[in-house]
């Protein structure tokens, strides 16, 4: 186990910028326009502006942040956005930002089977498009989702973007755990940046104030077991990059609308070589060949 920096005595204050950028994809299958639009639908009322306000509230809970304002907004025909203003509570002990995975979100966040029997985890009374923020007087939170659908073969993709940055002694990477079992996510895709210098009173400058070799530990190690994952890192600027793809491949959980038993043989192949192709486009940022 990694031991913790020592504390420093600063000049002033930490000043040092931390800045997390997370992107999650949902990739589905609905193959009727049908089953599109119904999976539309439970993507705008599953993740529309009262939900990921309050995602982004325990974010902020989670890294030791008061919310001063918070605005959102839905948008037609789809998407949603969410951004919150927030500042560093009163800190009674020096966070010391382990190398460590943070908490987990409670049962009903997790991962549910899509499809004809899929349930909602809240109740809401409208279906929305919708995008929050929230603003902290020296660091931010925003949210914003992208629902799109392939126009030819039945593929639908979601993605969520989550960007949390705050000045000061408390880092995002503590919310990353709960971000990734908050939504549906095939893909992640995080980086992490560490901005600026903080100046003890020795004058030496510190450019990070908590130790880190890969994002991928502040993940527990049962999820990180469900991902294929990798890292492209450069230390010395203090950015740190994780891609994970989600390992699991059984069909149903990818279907909307249909089952992979109401599927024939030469369906299901190629149903589910359109799926990885569009997971592994993404993953490696670059399109490929077309599956037909």
């Amino acid at each position: 186990m990694l031991k913790p920096l020592k504390k420093l005595r600063l000049e002033s204050f930490n000043n040092l910028t931390k800045t997390l950028s997370f992107n999650i994809y949902d990739i589905c299958y609905a193959p009727s326009e049908k089953a599109q639009q119904e999976y539309l639908a439970y993507i705008d009322e599953a993740y529309n502006a009262e939900r990921l306000t309050a995602i982004l509230t325990e974010v902020a809970n989670i890294i030791g942040a008061n919310i001063l304002n918070i605005a959102h907004q839905d948008y037609d025909p789809q998407g949603a956005s969410v951004t919150m203003l927030i500042s560093e509570l009163p800190i009674q002990e020096e966070p010391l930002n382990p190398e460590a995975p943070g908490p987990l979100p409670d049962a009903a966040h997790n991962r549910q089977t899509r499809g004809v029997q899929t349930s909602l985890a809240f109740d809401s009374g409208k279906p929305a498009k919708e995008s929050v923020v929230a603003h902290l007087d020296k660091s931010h939170i925003t949210v914003h989702t992208y629902p799109e659908m392939h126009p030819d073969n039945g593929i639908a993709t979601f993605r969520a973007d989550i960007d949390a940055s705050t000045c000061g002694k408390i880092s995002p990477l503590r919310a990353l755990n709960y971000l990734i079992h908050s939504f549906e996510s095939d893909i992640v895709i995080i980086d992490y940046r560490v901005r600026g210098f903080t100046r003890d009173v020795k004058g030496t400058k510190h450019y990070i104030d908590h130790k880190i070799n890969s994002v991928q530990n502040f993940v527990d190690k049962n999820t990180l077991a469900r991902y294929q994952a990798m890292d492209v890192n450069v230390y010395q600027e203090n950015i740190f990059h994780t891609k994970m793809m989600l390992k699991d491949s059984k069909l149903d959980n990818y279907l909307f609308g249909t089952r992979e038993s109401d599927l024939s043989p030469q369906d299901t192949k190629i149903v589910t070589q359109r799926l990885r192709h569009e997971m592994a486009e993404i993953f490696y940022g670059t399109n490929m060949v077309h599956v037909n």
